[in-house]
């Protein structure tokens, strides 16, 4: 899937959040950027993950860490999901997938037999000055914090 590896230069994104905020990758020069580019809101897998991340974030943020999630759902479908487990963290709706192809992470999947395209469960750990330090592709949904924090 991705070609981005531990090195690699951040790709330049902007996309709106839930609310119609732009988010730059520039907006977050000097602190660390947890991505993490999630299938669909509201589903089990991306509800444990998120609320994993959220359940710690005053970890991530006493280590100067941002949380941004991504999903290609509409900006109406992330603010009922942030509003509905109060997520202290912006979630980008990035429907026409500008962020999701720029990092790598759409394309073809196998569920229960059937192939189709989609988002591929992918974080990105990126440092201050834009590069990224860790590609987590086999992320632990309940867990996925101290996949990050350790």
């Amino acid at each position: 899937m991705t070609t981005l590896k531990k090195g690699d230069k951040s790709p330049s994104f902007s996309a709106l959040d839930q609310d119609g905020n732009a988010h730059k990758l520039s907006d977050y020069t000097g602190k660390k950027l947890v991505v993490f580019f999630y299938p669909k809101a509201n589903t089990p897998g991306c509800t444990a993950e998120a609320c994993d991340l959220s359940n710690n974030y005053s970890r991530f943020t006493a280590n100067n860490y941002a949380v941004l999630g991504v999903s290609a759902d509409s900006a109406k479908a992330q603010l009922k999901f942030k509003e509905k487990f109060d997520f202290p963290f912006p979630l980008l709706a990035d429907e026409d997938k500008a962020v999701i192809e720029a990092f790598g992470v759409w394309g073809p999947k196998k569920f229960m037999g059937k192939e189709y395209d989609g988002i591929h469960r992918t974080t990105f750990i990126i440092d201050e000055k834009g590069i990224i330090e860790e590609v987590i592709t086999a992320v632990k949904t309940k867990d996925h914090a101290k996949q990050i924090l350790g």
